[in-house]
């Protein structure tokens, strides 16, 4: 499973990073992480609005930090 973090490196978008290592960590998924910091890379995903998270190239979640929770459901649906 690939999950991506989209944004510049803010503090929501640090946040986020971490919240998608719990997750990761607390369901054992094996999941590659990279974070993707390059504006342009991001609008090509169709994202406008950081923090976004992408799974699979899914796009999950856009302008808000998720909840662990949340993403937990997303890795195991």
């Amino acid at each position: 499973m690939e999950i991506k973090v989209c944004g510049p490196g803010c503090a929501s978008c640090e946040k986020t990073q971490k919240i998608i290592a719990a997750a990761v960590a607390a369901t054992g998924v094996d999941a590659t992480l990279p974070k993707i910091t390059d504006f342009q890379e991001i609008a090509k995903m169709g994202i406008f609005s950081t923090p976004a998270v992408v799974i699979n190239g899914e796009v999950k979640s856009v302008g808000n930090v998720p909840r662990q929770a949340e993403v937990e459901g997303w890795m195991t649906a």
